[in-house]
């Protein structure tokens, strides 16, 4: 049976982890949410429009969008435009048991969705959407679905690099992990994930996992491709540009807020990750 789930509220969340099928209109997000879930999303009609940090993103009629739900994201209002969308959420621990290669887990853990034409994967995305979402109700069948979502989210990811484009696909092969490193780098990103408007250290992100510092940076920059460092940094750069749209606060008070200890550091970063200073990235959007 499908768990409980608050639709229309400020977060969503699912009361447990489960596989969870839902068809309709977009819920109204009136703040960014997260969620431990890989979630898939079927636009039938109309658009989607996320924010994802201080990044929108747009998917369009036909396309299938691929995240995962840590990363902080909002569903922005489309407007009048009526909007029919399958919403898909897959438990994360039973993704990380799919051993998926290492490409495919820097993919979902660099913070954009990978965004791909429904006509590039099965033959008709929509009727497998609709019969998982009929067996998930009529239950008994929960293995058979994550057999075939195992089979579609590796289709989606088949030609999906972390340095390629959101949308489209590179190609670019990459060995195979042990699934305990793509749990381990997703267990650390997870804990940036909450952690990152606080002033922690790779020595903090290493320790909530229960590794010395340097087993924790060399599993993560293989997995992820990129430092402990960076990914916090990112990350920081990520809500700074959210509120930079979104607020009226001061330059200063953003920074605080992202979890930059030093202006000159905000600066030094956000231009760094952005190219622009942080007033002029403001201006850009006004």
């Amino acid at each position: 049976m499908l768990p409980p789930m608050v639709l229309f509220d400020d977060e969503v969340e699912l009361d447990e982890p489960a596989l969870w099928v839902r068809h309709g209109a977009p819920p109204v997000m009136k703040r960014p949410h997260r969620h431990d879930d890989l979630e898939l999303n079927l636009v039938h009609a109309g658009r989607l429009e996320y924010l994802f940090g201080g990044s929108s993103l747009r998917v369009e009629a036909g396309e299938v969008a691929l995240f995962w739900g840590g990363t902080p994201h909002q569903l922005v209002d489309p407007g009048a435009t009526p909007t029919d969308v399958s919403w898909v959420h897959i438990p994360l621990p039973r993704v990380l048991s799919w051993a998926l290669p290492t490409e495919h887990v820097a993919v979902l853990l660099h913070a954009r969705p990978v965004v791909v034409p429904a006509t590039a994967l099965v033959r008709d995305v929509a009727a497998l959407f609709a019969a998982w979402h009929h067996d998930v109700l009529d239950g008994g069948y929960d293995a058979v679905v994550m057999l075939e979502a195992h089979a579609f989210v590796r289709r989606v990811l088949a030609d999906v690099t972390p340095d390629g484009p959101e949308h489209g696909p590179t190609t670019a092969p990459a060995p195979v992990p042990q699934t305990g490193a793509a749990g381990r780098a997703t267990a650390m990103a997870q804990f940036v994930a909450e952690h990152y408007r606080s002033p922690i250290t790779a020595t903090d992100v290493a320790r909530a996992v229960h590794l010395s510092p340097s087993h924790a940076m060399t599993l993560f920059k293989r997995v992820v491709g990129t430092t402990v460092g960076t990914y916090i940094a990112r990350c920081r750069v990520a809500e700074a540009q959210r509120l930079l749209i979104t607020s009226d606060r001061t330059t200063a008070e953003i920074a605080h807020a992202a979890g930059f200890t030093a202006q000159s550091s905000f600066y030094e970063t956000f231009r760094q990750v952005c190219g622009i200073a942080p007033g002029d990235y403001r201006r850009s959007f006004r």
